[in-house]
């Protein structure tokens, strides 16, 4: 069952945070329209390289913005704040969303006062850096800095290193999505609308929870230690005759098995038999478990490890990773109208009713107000004439 069929969501939106959110619920079926600032746009439609050859559609904004629509409109103006309320009404738009600081909100005409007035039950959200209360710019490497993700992440007594992925945009989407959905549920229940406000290092920071109580509960330092574990040893990268593998030991029963691995025998030794004695050596452990993995290929490694019920994985790249069978039939796709151009996104964390209806196929991420007249036209039903009045006043 399609439970968001008929539900649209209006996101003035820009970079990740919020894309990425809208991204996730066009997954669900739910209508999602962009708005973009008709002269300025979103900036991460220049990032990237130009593959269609037009302008405004480059590689790194395509990755999170398939499924959705685009229409531009200038809510600096009172004109285009108008135009706002009766897209609001017209569409009966469900979800507004924005990740504009909050000094702007009522400068646009985007505050939850303004817009329930035209709507009682909006579900309003406003994705900040650090809250409705502050205007201080926050871009997600920042955010890993405050919050001390770089300082659990790198090499021990090395430079501090940002993730690999986005976290405090991503992790923050993904905690807007819960809330959306659970302001959804209290709709359907009660009617009523409602304010969500989720600052960005908030979010970040409520993932730290072991060094958070370790640190203030107990005094510990927790800093970043490489490819090691804080508290299970042998958990690391290592070594192979052609790549590198992780294995992770979990308990002392599977180091019992690993250290009887053919080639392995010369670390079953008593001070290692608990994990409190591996622990207290992983430096020089570690390094005779490399020397025992160099002799083996990858491929042997897993093979051994996985008849040992050992836990193992080969390091792979982003290539291997579109190859393995769970990632493979799992990614989207979009086709271009225009140019034929098709492109592959991740796969979604689970397969909803609509990816599964579409055969897990989304609209092309929309060109840069490329609905104006489908919406503007069709739906508050302007005529041609006043689109072009609008366009000459930058008012869309």
């Amino acid at each position: 069952m399609d439970v968001f069929k008929g539900m649209t969501m209006l996101s003035l939106e820009q970079a990740t945070v919020l894309p990425y959110l809208s991204y996730r619920l066009a997954m669900d079926g739910i209508q999602v329209i962009r708005l973009e600032h008709p002269v300025y746009g979103d900036p991460n439609r220049m990032i990237g390289e130009n593959r269609l050859g037009e302008e405004r559609m480059n590689t790194y904004f395509m990755a999170i913005n398939a499924g959705k629509k685009d229409l531009t409109l200038n809510l600096g103006s009172p004109e285009g704040q108008q135009i706002l309320k009766e897209l609001i009404v017209k569409l009966d738009v469900d979800i507004f969303a924005t990740n504009q600081l909050p000094k702007n909100y009522e400068k646009l005409g985007i505050d939850y006062d303004t817009l329930k007035a035209v709507k009682p039950d909006i579900i309003w959200l406003g994705l900040t850096g650090f809250g409705p209360e502050s205007n201080e710019a926050a871009y997600d490497p920042i955010l890993q800095a405050r919050s001390g993700l770089m300082e659990l992440t790198g090499n021990a007594g090395e430079d501090p290193q940002v993730l690999g992925v986005p976290l405090p945009d991503m992790g923050t989407s993904e905690h807007a999505y819960g809330l959306i959905m659970k302001a959804l549920f209290k709709r359907a229940k009660t009617g009523k609308g409602e304010r969500i406000d989720i600052s960005m290092f908030m979010s970040t920071t409520s993932w730290l929870t072991v060094p958070i109580t370790l640190t203030k509960s107990f005094g510990n330092t927790i800093t970043r230690r490489g490819n090691t574990h804080e508290f299970f040893s042998p958990v690391s990268v290592y070594e192979t005759k052609d790549g590198y593998v992780y294995i992770a030991v979990g308990n002392d029963r599977q180091w019992i098995s690993f250290a009887q691995l053919p080639g392995f025998e010369k670390l079953a030794k008593p001070e290692y038999e608990k994990n409190k004695g591996r622990i207290g050596d992983v430096k020089n452990l570690n390094t005779q478990i490399n020397e025992c993995t160099r002799t083996k290929t990858t491929e042997e490694m897993i093979e051994l490890c996985n008849k040992a019920t050992v836990a193992i994985s080969r390091v792979n790249t982003i290539a291997d990773v579109l190859e393995d069978p769970y990632v493979k039939d799992a990614l989207l796709s979009a086709k271009d109208p225009v140019t034929g151009t098709r492109i592959w996104m991740a796969p979604p964390p689970f397969m909803t009713a609509f990816l599964k209806e579409s055969n897990r196929r989304m609209t092309f991420p929309p060109r840069f107000g490329e609905q104006n007249n489908e919406v503007y036209e069709g739906v508050l039903g302007y005529s041609p004439e006043k689109l072009k009045e609008l366009k000459e006043k930058e008012v869309i």
